[in-house]
C-alpha cells in the first residue's frame, strides 16, 4: 500500500512539475507541450520543463538509491554521498577536467564525476579508518565533512580566476536540474542504469553484511567484494547525477530513513522503494524551488539543504543519544 502510494505521488509531483513555475499552463497548454508544439508561450514552457522534470526523477532516484547502498555498506545511518564528500569529489573532478584539459561534453564530465566520486570515497573511508576503532559512523561522517569543505575549497580555488569557467559553473555548484535537454538525459541513462542494476544486485550482501563482518564471513559472504561492489555502484550513480545536475546533497539520507518506516530494512526492497522515493523528493523540491520565488527561482540543492541540514543535525543527536 506504501508503495503504491508513492508512485501515485511521484505522478502526482511529475504532473506540477510540468504544470507551476515562473508561468502557471493550463491542461491545453500541458497537452500541447508533451506533443511537442511550442506555438505558444506556455506551450513552449512545458515543453522545457518535461526534460527537467525527467532528470529530477532521475537524478533524485540516483541519489537515493546511493545513499542506501553507502548506509548498509559501511553501515553507516549518517551516510550520504554529500556528507561523505563523495559529489564533491566528482565535483572537482569535473571543474579540473574543464579548466586543465578542456573537457567539453556530457559524456566526458560523467566519466570524470565518476573517477572523482570513487577517489573521494576511498579517500574519506581511509581518512575515517585511522585510529583506533577504525572507520566508525562518526569518524566517517567527519572525514566526510571535512573532505567536502577541502573540495569545495579547492573548486573555488580553481573557478575565481576563471571566469569564463566560473559563469558556467557558478549555478552547477549549487545543484540544479534547470539546465536539462534531451540529449543530457539519453548520455546520462546509461550510466544511471548501470549504477542501479550494480546496486540491486548487491541487495543481498548488503542485508548479510548488516550482521556484521564476522558473522557475514561465517556464512560465505565475500565481505570485501560484496562492500566494493556495491559501493562501485553508488559511485557510478553519485559520479553521473553530480555530472549532470551539480552536487544535490542530502536526498541519500533523508529518503532511507523514511522508507525504512515503510518498507523495513530489506535491502531488496529498500534500494528500489528509496530510488522512488528519491525521485518523488527532487520532483517536489524542483516545484517548491520554482513557486516559492517566482518569476525567480531557488535551485533545488538550496532547497534539499534547507530541508536536510535539521534532518541531519537531528540524527547525530540520536547516534550520540544511543552512544552515551
Amino acid at each position: 500500500m506504501g508503495v503504491a502510494a508513492l508512485v501515485l505521488v511521484l505522478v502526482a509531483a511529475a504532473v506540477l512539475s510540468v504544470t507551476f513555475g515562473a508561468r502557471d499552463v493550463s491542461p491545453a497548454d500541458v497537452w500541447a507541450g508533451l506533443t511537442g508544439s511550442t506555438d505558444t508561450a506556455s506551450a513552449a514552457a512545458v515543453a522545457k520543463r518535461v526534460p527537467r522534470t525527467l532528470l529530477a526523477i532521475l537524478v533524485g532516484a540516483a541519489l537515493a538509491a546511493a545513499g542506501a547502498v553507502l548506509q548498509g555498506a559501511t553501515r553507516n545511518p549518517l551516510a550520504d554521498p554529500q556528507i561523505l564528500g563523495i559529489n564533491g569529489g566528482a565535483g572537482l573532478a569535473i571543474v579540473v577536467g574543464i579548466a586543465f584539459f578542456g573537457l567539453g561534453s556530457a559524456t566526458a564530465y560523467i566519466w570524470v564525476g565518476m573517477i572523482g566520486a570513487g577517489a573521494a570515497a576511498v579517500l574519506v573511508y581511509a581518512v575515517g579508518s585511522l585510529g583506533r576503532g577504525g572507520a566508525t559512523p562518526l569518524r566517517l561522517a567527519l572525514a566526510g565533512a571535512v573532505t567536502a569543505v577541502a573540495f569545495s575549497s579547492l573548486t573555488s580555488a580553481i573557478l575565481l580566476p576563471r571566469v569564463n569557467v566560473m559563469n558556467e559553473f557558478r549555478f552547477w555548484q549549487i545543484g540544479g536540474v534547470g539546465g536539462a535537454t534531451a540529449d543530457t538525459i539519453l548520455q546520462v541513462l546509461p550510466f544511471l542504469l548501470v549504477g542501479l542494476v550494480i546496486c540491486l544486485a548487491s541487495a543481498s550482501a548488503l542485508n548479510t553484511l548488516a550482521l556484521g563482518d564476522e558473522l557475514a564471513a561465517g556464512l560465505g559472504a565475500r565481505v570485501r567484494t560484496a562492500r566494493l561492489m556495491s559501493s562501485a555502484g553508488a559511485v557510478i550513480l553519485c559520479g553521473a547525477a553530480t555530472a549532470v545536475a551539480g552536487p544535490i546533497g542530502f536526498v541519500g539520507l533523508i529518503v532511507p530513513h523514511m522508507i525504512r518506516l515503510v518498507v523495513g530494512v530489506d535491502h531488496r526492497w529498500l534500494l528500489p522503494v528509496s530510488a522512488l522515493g528519491g525521485a518523488v523528493l527532487l520532483t517536489l523540491a524542483d516545484v517548491i524551488g520554482r513557486v516559492v520565488a517566482r518569476p525567480d527561482e531557488i535551485e533545488v540543492g538550496i532547497v534539499t539543504a534547507l530541508v536536510g541540514a535539521p534532518f541531519f543535525i537531528a540524527l547525530v543527536r540520536r547516534q550520540r543519544m544511543r552512544a552515551l
